[in-house]
């Protein structure tokens, strides 16, 4: 199930400037997850984009799961103490 969600998500360097965007679509999976964290649901998201399905949000989700994977972070903001 993995790989078949992942395999809805492509990378080409002509579409989007090489971005991760969902397949046979231009639209980025940064894109989908930053509509869902300004409060945009899966179905708001399914019901403007023709020919979406939830398994391609998912697939969204899944693929910046494993992106982060092996990354290191420094903190966006400093707590101050």
């Amino acid at each position: 199930m993995v790989d078949e969600l992942l395999s809805r998500i492509t990378v080409n360097p002509k579409v989007m400037l090489g971005k991760p965007v969902i397949k046979g679509t231009r639209l980025s999976v940064e894109y989908i997850l930053n509509l869902l964290a300004h409060g945009a649901t899966i179905t708001e998201i399914i019901e403007e984009y023709e020919g979406l399905v939830e398994a391609d949000i998912q697939a969204c989700f899944l693929f910046a799961s494993r992106s982060l994977e092996s990354t290191s972070f420094m903190p966006l903001v400093t707590e101050m103490a």
